[in-house]
């Protein structure tokens, strides 16, 4: 075999792993988010909706808290439950939750039982202020949703689940919960997983894209489940590839051979 021969199966060894190489990369376009849909699209303003109209549903558990002058009337509408002695942080506040049975009702007390199925969270405080107000004058009505929790797996720094302690979030700041993506997360192609009256339904939503800000998606709901898939790049072993280990070698064992042959 002569020299030249060799030299055009090491150029084109060569030329295969770049080309490898290559293919296997993330490029900036598939990590960057908000992209615009061309370079002459300049839309700076998106249009969306807050969903603070969530409507309460059977399996919500709600806190509940009535506040007034009287220490025996605060008492009295403000039962908890014994057996969370010890209890602390969300576990306290889900113990100490009325949860929405299956017919839409809470039992709550001196009043009894209240239909809360469909209504918001305003709607509910402002009945149950209409009616301890025919107990009690001067009184402060708290109600907070308890089982506001967003699920985030997948390609992401840290997957769990995660409480949420406001009215509304956004999609990426359930992924910042999670410590956002990692850099061989699929962000164009990203599964949001939300509960319906007829069971789960699943949309796709593309974060590479502005769109997204106007999108009837960007705000999560309770109990919605993030799934980041990986790029193809990742699912052929790229992730942890050794590339500089495996061109070094390949390098040392094509030199070696030249060595010898040209003797």
């Amino acid at each position: 075999m002569t020299f030249c021969h060799i030299r055009f199966k090491q150029e084109l060894f060569l030329l295969g792993l770049i080309i490898l190489f290559l293919s296997s990369c993330v490029t900036q376009k598939q990590v960057r988010y908000l992209q615009s849909a061309s370079k002459t699209d300049t839309t700076s303003v998106f249009r969306n909706q807050k969903p603070l109209d969530y409507r309460v549903q059977p399996g919500d558990n709600l806190y509940i808290s009535i506040s007034s002058l009287s220490e025996k009337a605060n008492e009295v509408f403000n039962q908890r439950n014994n057996s969370n002695y010890g209890a602390t942080g969300n576990a306290s506040l889900y113990l100490d939750s009325y949860s929405v049975n299956k017919g839409g009702l809470i039992t709550f007390p001196v009043l009894g039982q209240l239909y809360v199925k469909d209504l918001t969270i305003e709607n509910i405080k402002d009945s149950l202020q209409n009616r301890i107000n025919q107990y009690l004058k001067e009184t402060i009505v708290i109600v907070k949703l308890v089982n506001f929790n967003v699920t985030v797996l997948g390609e992401v720094q840290s997957p769990g689940q995660y409480q949420v302690y406001q009215d509304a979030i956004t999609i990426f700041d359930g992924i910042s919960l999670a410590g956002d993506m990692t850099d061989f997360a699929n962000r164009s192609k990203v599964a949001l997983v939300r509960q319906t009256e007829t069971g789960s339904k699943v949309y796709y939503i593309d974060l590479n894209s502005a769109a997204i800000l106007s999108s009837p998606y960007y705000f999560l709901k309770p109990n919605d489940m993030i799934y980041v898939a990986p790029l193809k790049v990742k699912t052929y072993g790229f992730a942890t590839f050794p590339y500089a280990l495996v061109f070094s070698s390949i390098s040392l064992i094509l030199s070696l051979l030249i060595f010898f042959n040209t003797l």
